[in-house]
């Protein structure tokens, strides 16, 4: 059996044009992260090969065509493709997005069959992954479908955590999308993912309002009244921490979000344009609530920098350590609710 802290981290590649290539190699050009975990890139060896050379990377690596043959504190590439691929740094290409979603479900299939413990995904373009065979807005929906589990978009770095009722959901859908089984869900998820993956054992959960000011006693909309704070309150009755609606443009100017555990916007930019702001570089985004972990950096292919060896890996290397301590402390918990008594013995 292997070792729980020898944990395989998968890599699925992203968009070959933009600086996903970058990014993960420059986090792995330091030999010292391979103490702590085992990498297997979802790309070919001569893609690979060429992306070492074009950034004069002092990097090695073990190719592979089989998972079984993967190599504890290496480096390994698994030829998810043979052919040759012409990268264009910077270009839109749906060549580029075929080999994105070859890397991705190559990774996925890994992860749900154990050989990998973790999933971190490159950046892919959304627009040039679209085909009749992969038809979803993004790797959130994606995985939702092939793994277990209720998928939630949860923002995370060091001092703030941020999920989402609606993730890409175009703004005039938000609120007839938000309901009360929908919003139930979300905070559940949001509330067992703290205790079960941050080891926090009384969450407590800020929810932001649907619209400006939480609806101003219905002159700015009804649904913070007929549906956010009637669905809050039940959740409350059950016992736990859950506080607002707050008014969402005043929250996190204030610094209200340091009194939570985490936070609940209600739709996409409600949440992540003041979590970009906060923490760019330093954030992660992780996909909560499924039986696999996978996490991935706060920004998009960047083509504007791609290929000049500016892009900067921190929220990548960011995303791998999220991905390893979240795989530790998952293992950890269900070890303990398989083993009660054992929480109150002493080693010998």
């Amino acid at each position: 059996m292997r070792k729980d802290e020898n944990v395989i981290v998968g890599i699925s590649i992203g968009d070959l044009n933009g600086i996903g290539g970058e990014i993960v190699l420059k986090t792995l050009e330091d030999n010292r992260t391979l103490e702590f975990f085992t990498p297997v890139i979802f790309a070919s060896v001569k893609t690979i090969s060429f992306l070492k050379n074009h950034f004069d990377l002092n990097i090695s690596f073990n190719g592979i065509n089989k998972l079984s043959d993967v190599v504890p504190g290496k480096i390994n590439v698994f030829n998810a493709w043979q052919e040759k691929v012409d990268i264009r740094f910077g270009e839109e290409d749906p060549k580029m997005g075929e080999l994105a979603i070859k890397s991705l479900e190559q990774a996925t299939k890994a992860l749900k069959s154990n050989d990998i413990d973790v999933l971190v995904t490159a950046p892919i373009n959304k627009h040039n992954i679209q085909s009749e065979k992969f038809n979803f807005p993004g790797h959130t929906d994606y995985l939702n479908q092939e793994l277990d589990g209720e998928s939630l978009m949860f923002m995370v770095s060091n001092n703030l955590r941020v999920g989402l009722l609606t993730d890409h959901v175009p703004v005039k859908d938000v609120s007839n999308s938000i309901t009360k089984s929908l919003i139930t869900k979300k905070i559940n998820t949001v509330y067992n993912t703290l205790q079960s993956d941050f080891n926090i054992r009384r969450p407590k959960i800020a929810v932001l309002g649907i619209n400006p000011h939480t609806g101003d006693n219905g002159v700015i909309g009804k649904e913070d009244d007929t549906v956010l704070r009637p669905t809050l309150k039940e959740l409350v009755d059950s016992g736990k921490l859950v506080y607002g609606p707050y008014a969402a443009d005043s929250f996190f100017g204030s610094g209200n979000y340091k009194n939570f555990d985490a936070i609940v916007a209600a739709y996409h930019d409600q949440g992540l344009i003041p979590f970009k702001t906060l923490s760019f570089g330093k954030g992660v985004n992780y996909t909560a609530g499924l039986s696999k972990i996978r996490t991935s950096p706060d920004h998009g292919t960047a083509y504007e920098i791609a290929g000049k060896g500016e892009a900067n890996e921190s929220s990548f290397r960011e995303a791998v350590y999220l991905a390893i301590k979240l795989y530790r402390n998952r293992l950890d918990n269900n070890n303990l609710k398989a083993n009660p008594l054992k929480t109150g013995q002493k080693k010998i």
